[in-house]
């Protein structure tokens, strides 16, 4: 496989790739994020499109480029990550004994030199029912300061696993990256 660079700061991303025997490089996009949408699907494969291309066009060399965005989306609107502790904890009064969205988009293009040879963009979801929360642990959850730099104030993989009560899809999407699918994307080539 070609190398491959993930334009991404994520180290949750990193780690997904490396579990599954997926090396590659890190390239943080410096792009300024433009959302033109309110449709969650159509937003994390915009914010990956835009991540993606900033960093295919700033290397030019052989490689496939790898940007992800995800989102969270409960009763119609998006929760992004928390500004402060006050609003982390209105969203997980929000996601508490709920079902809720979570949207994962990637975009892969494969380049050589200069030029782009294909450019893939694609998102999965996956569905994600809360327990019931109380105050007192939403406050507790919160003083972890996990929640604080993740979308919907919560992250799958560390505390908050205590009150997943179930999900229905791909749990990788939830964390960041749907690497089953990265990987048959990567295995079709072009």
């Amino acid at each position: 496989m070609e190398k491959l660079i993930l334009a991404s700061a994520s180290p949750r991303r990193k780690e997904l790739l490396e579990q599954v025997g997926i090396a590659c490089r890190v390239v943080p996009s410096l792009v300024k994020e433009k959302i033109t949408t309110t449709i969650p699907e159509n937003v994390v494969q915009e914010l990956s499109r835009q991540k993606c291309r900033e960093v295919a066009e700033r290397l030019k060399e052989d490689c496939i480029v790898l940007g992800a965005d995800t989102i969270v989306s409960v009763n119609g609107h998006i929760l992004g990550k928390p500004s402060d502790e006050s609003r982390a904890e209105e969203m997980l009064r929000e996601l508490q004994g709920n079902t809720h969205q979570v949207y994962t988009g990637v975009t892969l293009i494969w380049r050589t030199g200069d030029a782009i040879l294909k450019e893939d963009t694609f998102y999965e979801k996956t569905d994600v029912t809360f327990y019931p929360m109380s105050d007192d642990e939403i406050k507790k959850y919160v003083a972890s300061r996990e929640p604080m730099d993740k979308a919907g104030a919560y992250g799958i993989q560390g505390l908050s696993a205590v009150f997943i009560e179930k999900i229905c899809g791909d749990y990788h999407t939830v964390v960041g990256l749907p690497v089953a699918a990265v990987y048959q994307k990567l295995k079709a080539r072009y």
